[in-house]
């Protein structure tokens, strides 16, 4: 006789209480020791600052008159508030309450009021490592002695004279990270887009975790929509086809090497999340024929399209996404109901990371990395600063 499901009258649990994979994951952050997207550069001009969070750790991410970047906790070491209620001063960030102004690296350098007779103070707050690559302001919210070591995914199809033309989409919906990774890994919600037809008819290949990543492929339609499929030349384009990978943190997809994304998320809290996008693309045809369209008619055209279908493509996932997530707070601990082995593949990848993290601030001795384990490949299956005060 089958058990008969309560509704849970208490919140999801925390993740030292979870009991099965996806109440861990569900509960799970991400390892702040790799860099997370904070903005696009072109979002963050000159003298502007702003708030960026990662898993409840507010940073005042701003770009001094020289143009550069740089990233401090976002309190007044002296009243606590937010700095970025306060403004950009040449390379400084000021404190709207008592002026006091802050360096790249948070330290108070400017105090306009009376010091009493003190000598000028050495308050600090702590300062987060920035960089800016393939068009996103990146920051790094762990250790910063690890950020030299941690590099960004290589990806040359998004840089130099030759960079493939690119749509960037960013949304910032109410769900957990691990249900956007979830999305964008199971190919079974094809449904959902059946109105733009980005992948139907998916069968899965096969898939592996090697390290820190889980790869996979689909036999699925690609961009078989009815305005996208006029743009892709499919005598030499191979859509019957795509690979994916959750190359911890960031995931990817690649289509016979002429259509790629990727896709970095910024998780902001238990059920927020921001998510940012780059779809890249070799080339289009024009309508009809298999003629390129030019490189500067490009730059025009995606524009639209980025409205037309990839914008609303994206606002299906976040709807979606956001009402899991209300019926995860609501029905937690339902029986699990999972038959894509990949999202437990993922899921599995969060929750270790996760936990090997978690090692980490428990014993600091402890490697940031975890043990590697075996390469698994699957069928379908269904189952269940001296002298400074650091304020």
């Amino acid at each position: 006789m089958s058990r008969i499901y309560t509704k849970p009258q208490s919140p999801p649990p925390a993740f030292e209480d979870a009991k099965n994979t996806r109440q861990k994951v569900r509960a799970a952050g991400l390892d702040p020791n790799y860099w997370y997207p904070a903005e696009w550069s072109k979002d963050l001009k000159a003298g502007e600052v702003k708030e960026v969070v990662f898993w409840k750790r507010s940073l005042a991410v701003f770009r001094g008159e020289d143009g550069q970047v740089r990233a401090i906790e976002n309190r007044c070491a002296h009243r606590q508030l937010k700095l970025t209620t306060g403004h950009v001063e040449g390379c400084n960030l000021v404190c709207p309450y008592h002026g006091w102004a802050y360096d790249g690296e948070g330290r108070v350098v400017d105090i306009p009021h009376s010091l009493f007779g003190r000598k000028f103070p050495k308050f600090k707050v702590p300062d987060v490592p920035v960089q800016e690559r393939y068009g996103i302001v990146w920051f790094f919210p762990g250790d910063p002695e690890n950020a030299a070591t941690v590099a960004l995914p290589e990806i040359p199809e998004l840089e130099g004279p030759n960079a493939w033309s690119q749509i960037p989409v960013d949304g910032t919906w109410s769900a957990h990270h691990s249900m956007i990774f979830d999305n964008v890994c199971d190919f079974t919600h094809a449904y959902l887009h059946r109105k733009f037809r980005p992948f139907v008819d998916a069968d899965l290949l096969k898939y592996e975790t090697v390290g820190d990543s889980v790869y996979l492929e689909y036999d699925t339609k690609v961009g078989d929509g009815q305005f996208n499929k006029l743009f892709i030349n499919r005598k030499r384009v191979n859509v019957d086809h795509m690979k994916l990978g959750y190359q911890y943190p960031y995931q990817w997809s690649n289509t016979d090497d002429q259509i790629k994304h990727w896709l970095f998320v910024c998780p902001i809290d238990e059920r927020t999340s921001r998510s940012f996008f780059i779809f890249f693309f070799k080339q289009f045809v024009i309508p009809f024929t298999q003629i390129g369209i030019p490189k500067t008619v490009m730059k025009a055209f995606l524009p639209a399209a980025k409205h037309l279908t990839v914008k609303p493509l994206l606002a299906e996932d976040g709807v979606a996404v956001e009402a899991e997530q209300e019926g995860w707070e609501r029905h937690w601990d339902a029986p699990l109901a999972e038959l894509n082995p990949v999202v437990k593949a993922f899921q599995d990848l969060t929750i270790r990371k996760w936990e090997a993290y978690l090692a980490t601030q428990r014993d600091p001795s402890l490697s940031q990395l975890s043990s590697k384990p075996e390469s698994k490949r699957s069928s379908a299956e269904p189952q269940g600063s001296e002298g400074e005060t650091n304020a």
